[in-house]
């Protein structure tokens, strides 16, 4: 009997635990338009990644202090790394074109990383890179050149579909004034 008040104890937390917590969705190209795209709009949006997302490059002699992650030995070589947790909550930083969006992980807006619909993903918000070879990308974050696996290109952007929308844009296209 004991036993049973612990589990039944243990299971009605967990369910009043599960419905505080954000229910989050893709951030997809439809998404996307249904918020018009302004960058206004989307500065009220919290993101989330929905992976892991590494960054790394060869430290080597280039520098002697690590400014942004940790140092590790890989093969004799000094690398640093980078290292974006899945849940991570970012902020809308700018949009360089359409579907684009720059996300900022850190509090300098200046260190962001870029993502776009991918179509073979559903039309999912993923990260996005300068170039893909093989088992690895080329993206750019803090004004450098870092590289990652190509796991960090299935991490894509979620966000809570529910608060977003609660949020009221006013959106007033004029039509222009004609002298009578």
């Amino acid at each position: 009997m004991k036993y049973f008040k612990i589990l039944s104890f243990t299971i009605c937390s967990a369910i009043i635990m599960a419905s505080c917590s954000p229910q989050l969705s893709p951030f997809t190209d439809n998404v996307y338009d249904e918020f018009g795209s302004s960058d206004k709009a989307l500065s009220k949006v919290q993101f989330y990644l929905s992976g892991d997302i590494v960054l790394y490059r060869d430290f080597g002699g280039k520098r002697t202090s690590v400014e942004n992650g940790t140092i590790k030995i890989v093969d004799g070589r000094k690398v640093e790394e980078v290292i974006f947790k899945k849940g991570t909550p970012g902020i809308f930083v700018f949009s360089p074109k359409r579907d684009r969006v720059a996300i900022s992980f850190e509090a300098e807006d200046d260190k962001f990383l870029m993502f776009g619909p991918n179509q073979k993903a559903g039309g999912r918000f993923v990260l996005l890179a300068k170039e893909w070879k093989r088992n690895r990308g080329k993206v750019t974050y803090a004004g450098e050149t870092w590289n990652t696996s190509s796991e960090s290109a299935y991490a894509n952007l979620l966000v809570d579909l529910d608060k977003a929308r609660k949020t009221k844009y006013k959106k007033t296209v004029v039509s222009g004034r004609k002298i009578r």
